[in-house]
């Protein structure tokens, strides 16, 4: 305990342990959401750094810990989130996630977690995909509005997890990411197309939300047909017209009625959340059915406790293979009395 080691896991180790281990990602949403069904996590709400001068701009921490079982652990994701970016080729998003031991409260580790980030959203809008759709992992045509990195993700964990999709269709405001989100589709042995106005994808069965909106657009203008999994990642898109017709699925409803999220802005503009039907941890475990009558909607807040969840198991593998790098003088001491 005298001599304790912070671990620093590189981005380049936690894509290829990705890569090594492909079903990791969803493995661990899956348990974690019914370890937080199970009221075994601590997951506050996050925390919103805003810049006056720079509204668009935020920086969010978001502490959770899972409590139970062999790998119990806590931490914070502190993500970035600067619109800007993109302009320039940068991601828009950078992370980095710290994890501390649970024993003794001292960070054993320091992960970069864009990636971590990423590919724990897109695993738990593959899981939500799978469990709407009966279970079934086919899709004829999947639509995706905005074409950065989190759909990107999304659609390279459809492929790792073996979906049978017919027909890609991108939509972006920027003609020049849908075209290179269109290439790199193709490279992954899709058919892949672009959609030049947002109506083309309303008929598709699944559609991806994942954009920069900060206020509903999808209003009811749009008409979904019954059956349609809407994959609301960036939680603003849609008009309290288009949720009040769903069947809305959660992570977490608490969460996902803050931040004027189009949950939330629907919440204050009817006075109930009755139009919430259940979280995802419910139909997985089948005590609650869904609706396909009508479109179905996931609106995933993004729980902390996934990717403490999905670090903690990616950290022990970097060890377990010594690809993590050892800081053994980072504290300057760890003994009270000498």
């Amino acid at each position: 305990m005298n001599n304790r080691e912070l671990h620093i896991v590189r981005g380049s180790t936690v894509r290829d342990i990705l890569n090594q281990f492909p079903t990791l990602a969803l493995d661990v949403v899956r348990d974690t959401y019914l370890q937080h069904h199970r009221g075994c996590t601590e997951n506050p709400d996050s925390y919103f750094l805003r810049f006056k001068d720079n509204p668009a701009n935020r920086i969010i921490a978001l502490p959770a810990a899972c409590v139970d079982g062999e790998d119990k652990v806590a931490g914070i994701k502190w993500i970035a989130s600067f619109p800007g970016n993109t302009r320039h080729n940068l991601q828009r998003a950078s992370a980095t996630l710290i994890l501390n031991d649970l024993s003794t409260g001292y960070p054993m580790a320091l992960l970069e977690a864009s990636i971590i980030s990423a590919v724990r959203t897109a695993a738990s809008a593959v899981l939500a995909t799978r469990y709407l759709l009966a279970q079934r992992s086919e899709i004829s045509n999947l639509a995706f509005v905005g074409a950065g990195v989190i759909s990107r993700t999304i659609l390279e964990q459809f492929r790792i997890n073996q979906w049978s999709i017919d027909k890609v269709l991108i939509h972006d405001t920027d003609a020049d990411s849908a075209q290179a989100f269109s290439a790199y589709a193709q490279t992954l042995g899709f058919n892949c197309g672009v959609a030049i106005h947002l109506e083309q994808t309303v008929e598709s069965d699944v559609v991806v939300l994942a954009t920069n909106a900060a206020q509903p657009y999808i209003d009811e203008r749009y008409i979904f047909k019954a059956g349609t999994v809407l994959l609301n990642i960036s939680l603003r898109d849609l008009a309290p017209s288009q949720i009040l017709g769903a069947f809305n699925v959660t992570d977490d409803t608490e969460h996902c009625l803050k931040a004027n999220t189009s949950l939330h802005v629907t919440e204050q503009q009817v006075g109930h959340r009755d139009f919430i039907h259940c979280t995802l941890a419910q139909v997985l475990l089948g005590e609650h059915p869904i609706d396909p009558s009508r479109p179905m909607i996931f609106s995933p807040f993004g729980l902390g406790v996934l990717d403490v969840a999905l670090g903690k198991k990616i950290l022990d593998i970097a060890r377990a293979q010594h690809t993590s790098v050892p800081v053994t003088d980072f504290f300057e001491s760890t003994v009270r009395w000498s």
